[in-house]
């Protein structure tokens, strides 16, 4: 395997600027005609701009159905770091620089396949995976395109090992209305928005523990929470931001739902910035991309607790699977690294993959 390859290309992708935020890409920035240039003219590529730095670029050589996809977008660079983070480095087993986990390593092993070899073969590459408002791959599931593949390989960090299950990401923000007023008032206690909202939280705290005991086990966390004026003052405003990351099997919508409904002050609106479903969501069936990851000899992996956009691909009736180098714990840290062993791995089972296509 030729890892040296591999190495030279993702030095070129980490060294192209794709920070989400700020996430300042369209069409035209320098590192779609590079991929372009190094993909050759066997492939036919497209880009499309969907504006606010999401761009979606589409490679395919001859007739496969089976479709890789890789983000380019990195979480920003962290202050702090011991190697220069748009520049790869090496240090022993280790390859640094931010994107080189998550994952334009992966990106940079199926350029080599590419490269090596001339079976049919179709990249995704999107830049809008790590950032909010992102629409790329929910565009390409409605498209005509979409329905040429029968798999998808989306190629996040699982160690080499193919996942089929994931948890989803449901982001939700709150607002509970109240009746300002003197804090003297006796009616403080039912016209506090501040109250409502507390009331609110206790309440599906308790819901999301009595799910983990049916052995549902969503993990409910409410990060943010801010309103009222000052301690004299009836509050007449209490927002808050919540998320989820529900198991396998389950809906986000079942689930927003059920915590909508535990708002007795009828005074609640909710607004979702962001639902990712889990993998596989309700009433969903993994067996074609189970029976994929058999039939190609590959090692299966147990549920991962991050979402991936496979739970999209999935969703709009393309099985998919989760199968990159590298560990998450190695992402969106100060210092990104990837392993040499993993990105060899990683390439080995990418070139079989493709080279199994009749």
């Amino acid at each position: 395997m030729n890892i040296d390859g591999v190495l030279k290309k993702l030095e070129a992708l980490v060294a192209f600027d794709t920070q989400n935020p700020p996430r300042s890409l369209s069409a035209d920035s320098p590192i779609f005609d590079w991929i372009d240039e190094t993909l050759g003219v066997d492939f036919e590529t497209g880009v499309i701009d969907h504006g606010l730095g999401r761009v979606s670029m589409l490679a395919v050589r001859g007739k496969p159905d089976v479709l890789f996809n890789s983000h380019l977008d990195t979480v920003p660079v962290i202050e702090g770091s011991r190697f220069p983070p748009l520049d790869l480095t090496i240090d022993g087993d280790k390859v640094y620089g931010r994107g080189s986990c998550d994952i334009k390593g992966a990106a940079a092993c199926l350029l080599q396949v590419a490269e090596t070899t001339d079976n049919p073969m179709a990249l995704l590459f999107t830049t809008d995976e790590e950032g909010a408002s992102g629409i790329c791959v929910a565009e390409f599931v409605r498209s005509e395109q979409c329905r040429a593949f029968k798999q998808v390989v989306v190629t996040e960090p699982t160690d080499c090992l193919a996942v089929s299950s994931h948890r989803g990401y449901l982001s939700v923000k709150g607002e509970f209305s109240g009746k300002s007023g003197h804090s003297s008032e006796q009616r403080a206690l039912q016209d506090n928005a501040l109250h409502k909202l507390s009331c609110w939280v206790a309440k599906a705290v308790t819901a999301a523990e009595q799910m983990d005991h049916i052995g549902r086990r969503p993990c409910f966390n409410v990060g943010k929470v801010h309103g009222g004026i000052k301690s004299n003052v009836i509050a007449d405003m209490a927002r808050l931001h919540w998320s989820a990351r529900l198991s396998p099997g389950d809906s986000n919508k079942e689930f927003l739902d059920v915590m909508a409904g535990l708002d007795n002050s009828g005074s609640a609106t909710w607004h979702v910035p962001f639902s990712g479903p889990p993998l596989p969501t309700g009433g969903q069936d993994i067996s074609t991309a189970q029976a994929y990851i058999e039939q190609h000899g590959l090692e299966a992996g147990p549920v991962v607790s991050f979402w991936t956009e496979a739970s999209l691909f999935a969703q709009a009736g393309v099985p998919a699977i989760v199968l990159g180098p590298g560990n998450i714990a190695q992402a969106h840290v100060v210092d990104e690294w990837v392993s040499l062993q993993q990105l060899e791995r990683a390439l080995g089972i990418y070139t079989n993959l493709v080279e199994s296509h009749d």
